[in-house]
């Protein structure tokens, strides 16, 4: 239903109130605890209608759905894993699916192939199930068809509105992406992205409105969803564009604050207050990074061990860093997919850290390279620079 990035918000990291069920393929599968409050009001509603019986079967055409669901996500990951994507999880929302794929393949064509793997593989279940089903006579009506129909068939005629549904061209679901990804072929993907993600808006605010209109809340969600998600992914694509080329080292936080080991959660705690830092680097004796100290992860150990615990206890061990040759667009992207506000930047060679990477100092360093952008744009009449002229002035960023 949805490919996001996992780097569009850390929200989309392991989803709160979210559960894992299973992995297959290096994926987490996970459900989200609203997904079951989709299923008990279904359920009710089903009673009131039918009795026990109708519930029974309509919460597992509903549990159907949501496997078939899960198999188009799944046609999402293993086409982006034929391109050298990762995707770390799936969560199963009230929504739809969610697969989180750890970035977008920028060839346009690879794109496209994976945006449309999902709806193949709903084509595919609906054509297996219309085997089954047949014969049977034409529907009347889709609703009528839903409420009179077997269950293979209302099963097969509901897979068949999901392909028409994801292929609706709203960014960033299926369609949307098809639909940048065509963009993209003639014109530059930051164009391409923008292009969609307004268009991905409009479809959202029209279908929020339908949605008001029909008193329909689930459809008004994946509204809301779809024009936060567009507008999200457009930002963030923009940002990557503009790191791209820039050094690393112009982005980074080199005034920081190391902790030792030994260090008392006290004297962590007042690091805390002394400054706007948030994580702490965690030296040994040697000056070497041992772990990192988040500020969640000291106000939780103050409650619970008190101020005389060394932040050696409480630290966490496993960081990921880079190097300060990595380039900025790909730290970026770790950045984002780490649920540390912080990217310790390091010695080459070693686990010295000279550097704190974060989405601030990103977002500040985009803002300057788009303010200096702006003051070498000439105006009517005024001087034309040079070839070269920003680059070694100042203003490069």
């Amino acid at each position: 239903m949805l490919v996001a990035l996992a780097g569009e918000a850390r929200s989309l990291g392991r989803m709160r109130w979210s559960f894992r069920v299973g992995r297959v393929a290096g994926t987490e599968v996970r459900v989200h605890v609203t997904f079951f409050v989709l299923l008990a009001a279904f359920g009710w509603i089903f009673h009131v209608q039918g009795g026990p019986w109708a519930a029974l079967e309509g919460v597992s055409l509903i549990v159907a759905v949501f496997g078939c669901v899960l198999l188009h996500e799944f046609g999402h990951v293993l086409t982006a894993k034929l391109f050298g994507v990762r995707t770390p999880d799936i969560t199963l929302l009230p929504i739809g699916g969610m697969a989180r794929l750890e970035r977008m393949p920028e060839k346009p064509v690879q794109e496209l192939l994976v945006a449309l793997a999902g709806p193949a593989v709903n084509v595919v279940i609906a054509g297996v199930l219309a085997v089954f089903c047949l014969p049977f006579s034409a529907p009347e009506s889709a609703d009528r068809f839903l409420m009179q129909g077997t269950f293979l068939q209302r099963l097969m005629l509901i897979n068949i509105g999901l392909v028409v549904f994801n292929l609706i061209p709203a960014f960033p679901m299926d369609g949307g992406r098809v639909l940048r990804s065509l963009l993209a072929m003639v014109m530059d993907y930051g164009r391409a992205t923008n292009l969609a993600a307004n268009i991905g808006q409009f479809l959202a605010l029209m279908g929020g409105l339908i949605g008001l209109a029909s008193f329909n809340p689930i459809l008004i969600l994946i509204a809301v969803f779809v024009f936060m998600a567009a507008r999200g992914e457009a930002e963030m694509v923009q940002t990557r564009l503009a790191l791209t080329g820039v050094p690393l080292g112009r982005a980074m936080m080199t005034d920081f604050r190391s902790l030792r080991r030994e260090a008392s959660l006290a004297e962590a705690a007042e690091a805390l207050l002394a400054g706007p830092q948030h994580d702490f680097p965690v030296v040994d004796g040697g000056g070497e990074l041992a772990g990192i100290l988040t500020r969640s992860r000291l106000i939780e150990a103050l409650a619970k061990q008190g101020r005389r615990a060394s932040v050696g206890e409480v630290m966490l061990r496993e960081v990921p860093t880079v190097p300060l040759h990595y380039p900025l667009r790909e730290a970026f992207q770790i950045l984002k997919a780490s649920p540390l506000e912080s990217l310790p930047v390091v010695e080459e060679g070693r686990r010295r850290v000279i550097g704190l990477l974060t989405a601030e100092n990103i977002g500040e360093l985009v803002l300057v390279r788009n303010a200096a952008r702006e003051l070498a744009v000439p105006e009517a009449g005024a001087w034309r620079s040079q070839p070269g002229q920003v680059r070694n002035s100042k203003l490069e960023y």
